[in-house]
């Protein structure tokens, strides 16, 4: 808001009219931290290259990922209204709040898991993996899962030092 002197204040932030704000401090933050530029975003549009669970002992596997909006994949109806119910428990509780009296529950986590890999998955693709005859083991698909959630940090205990 701009005061009298014509100065405006940017969440506690005094900067002068005409100048370019290097640094700010976000409402919800303590750090001084600079606006994102659109070249970072386009950078974090690129994906993330990431280790995952090996194929096989001495057979590691690295991927660019991305992490997809679940909205977004239930508005293009890539995760049918049928599995909408459980992808939300999936989502919203990592799959501790799933009904596991309900004897397609895994199925429904594997048609939900599959669509979320295909969508997270850049290089290789989903599809070229399975082309290649090769299927995704478990550990890989909730790896995935977990980054789409958590990002990089939900992979550490898949890393061997």
């Amino acid at each position: 808001m701009e005061n009298m002197y014509g100065n405006n204040n940017v969440n506690g932030t005094v900067v002068q009219m005409g100048q370019q704000a290097q640094m700010v401090r976000p409402v919800n933050c303590n750090a001084d931290m600079s606006i994102t530029s659109l070249a970072d975003l386009q950078q974090y549009a690129n994906g993330t290259i990431v280790r995952l669970p090996d194929f096989g002992e001495g057979q590691p596997f690295v991927a660019r990922l991305r992490r997809p909006s679940m909205l977004v994949l239930a508005k293009q109806g890539k995760i049918p209204n049928s599995l909408l119910n459980t992808a939300s428990e999936l989502f919203a509780k990592g799959g501790g709040g799933l009904d596991t009296d309900n004897e397609h529950v895994l199925g429904d986590m594997h048609d939900i898991m599959h669509v979320i890999c295909e969508a997270s998955l850049m290089q290789p693709t989903l599809q070229e993996i399975e082309s290649a005859g090769m299927e995704l083991s478990d550990d890989q698909l909730m790896a995935i899962f977990n980054y789409t959630q958590t990002g990089v940090k939900a992979l550490e205990s898949f890393r061997q030092e």
